[in-house]
């Protein structure tokens, strides 16, 4: 299949840019990249899908995400942290079944595939919402799915007798690093014992860890037990992690500013990650791509803090690095997978651009995005899903939702606080 006339952002090594673009894919894979006369006259003989008036980007990869939350969106909005986590969230999830994971799930996949994103790492699945649903959901979807099951052995956070969890959501340890010496493991509310035993198994075992950690000030007592390493993922890193930076959650939980300039500088690999719906309410990686480039300019009072340019790599070359898929996806290059989007600019509100990578990031929304491939496959088209039913993913997930809601016996405290007639 050959897909022409477009603008295409590699985002490559040397950071090309080719007007009037087109790309090769055959099977899986990108045989080809370049200009669309020279290609079209080089295979002559291939399907041809017109990508005229779009930028194609890398797929988006979101490097922290809970698919699971997407379920709560809107239940737990303009709380401080402590009433957000204890009193809403961790009692909601608390009271999930396995079907109501799974239908968070496709929710969760269906709206990240029709704006834009074809890969993400799954923070936090708890084994009561059924992890065979969501490794179900990613198949049937089509998109790339990097899966972590939560890991906490206590009934409270950052040993904060303030937090407590919802008993629902503490696993039993041994269940915990059973499952985890095969998968990605995401620690949460954990004792220093198991801290210091999954960071010996990580290590031993390149076993790969994600984590919440200095998102708030009780956090800051876990740093100290040698987690910081190539092989974990951390939403505040030292040198020789990655950093999962998340900053609408960030800056609507009041937890803080991540100090992204001074990381950069650094050299550290910082990608990109929506957090939890309850948290941002929208999986759209390019509205957060929006504002992880202009909040840093608010914070530092510096106007070229982190460019454009920055967040794209953030949101795909950097998050492919930092789930040590560089080689695969991130970038759009001959030979790697074929994960890329399409981005229609053709509309009032994106018109004029004068450069791709700006519109992209100042003005493009996920309503904007066209076409997703994902591994070869067309999985969205003409902005609507093609291997998901959006109609019937809604309506399951709006009766479930309610169900939980009850079930919790939140009804009443997650409605409107204006009258409602």
């Amino acid at each position: 299949m050959l897909y022409t006339h477009a603008t295409v952002v590699t985002v490559d090594t040397s950071r090309r840019i080719i007007i009037d673009g087109a790309i090769r894919v055959v099977g899986d894979v990108i045989d080809d990249i370049g200009k669309t006369d020279i290609l079209k006259g080089k295979y002559a003989a291939d399907e041809e899908y017109d990508l005229s008036g779009r930028i194609i980007i890398p797929g988006l990869i979101s490097t922290h995400m809970h698919t699971a939350q997407t379920l709560l969106r809107g239940t737990a909005d303009d709380l401080e942290l402590v009433s957000w986590l204890c009193e809403r969230i961790w009692v909601l999830q608390g009271n999930f079944t396995a079907e109501d994971g799974y239908a968070a799930a496709r929710l969760s996949i269906g709206e990240m595939l029709k704006s834009g994103t074809t890969c993400f790492l799954e923070s936090m699945f708890a084994d009561r919402y059924g992890f065979d649903g969501l490794c179900r959901a990613v198949e049937e979807s089509g998109i790339r799915g990097c899966l972590g099951k939560i890991v906490m052995d206590i009934a409270k956070y950052a040993k904060d007798d303030a937090w407590a969890m919802h008993p629902g959501l503490v696993e039993d340890r041994e269940d915990l690093i059973t499952w985890d010496l095969e998968d990605v493991g995401e620690v949460e509310c954990v004792s220093d014992a198991l801290y210091k035993e999954m960071t010996a198994i990580s290590k031993d075992k390149g076993i790969p860890i994600t984590m919440h950690c200095a998102e708030v000030k009780a956090d800051r007592d876990f740093f100290r037990f040698g987690l910081a390493h190539p092989d974990v993922i951390l939403l505040l890193s030292s040198s020789g992690t990655h950093v999962a930076h998340c900053p609408t959650s960030n800056a609507k939980l009041a937890s803080g500013i991540c100090r992204v300039p001074d990381l950069q500088n650094a050299g550290v690999n910082i990608g990109l990650g929506t957090d939890g719906a309850p948290c941002n309410n929208t999986c759209d990686l390019l509205q957060e791509m929006k504002l992880a480039a202009i909040i840093h300019k608010g914070i530092s009072q510096d106007p070229t803090a982190v460019p454009a340019e920055n967040v794209l790599e953030m949101a795909t070359i950097n998050g492919a690095k930092a789930l040590g898929l560089d080689k695969q996806i991130g970038s759009l290059e001959i030979g790697k997978k074929a994960d890329f989007v399409a981005i229609d600019v053709r509309g009032i509100h994106t018109q004029p651009w004068f450069n791709p990578v700006s519109a992209v990031v100042y003005t493009a929304t996920g309503r904007d995005v066209d076409v997703v491939v994902v591994n070869g496959k067309v999985v969205v088209r003409h902005g609507a899903l093609m291997t998901m039913d959006e109609v019937e993913i809604v309506q399951e997930a709006q009766r479930r939702s309610k169900e939980v809601v009850e079930r919790a016996g939140l009804g009443k405290k997650v409605q409107a606080r204006w009258p409602v007639e």
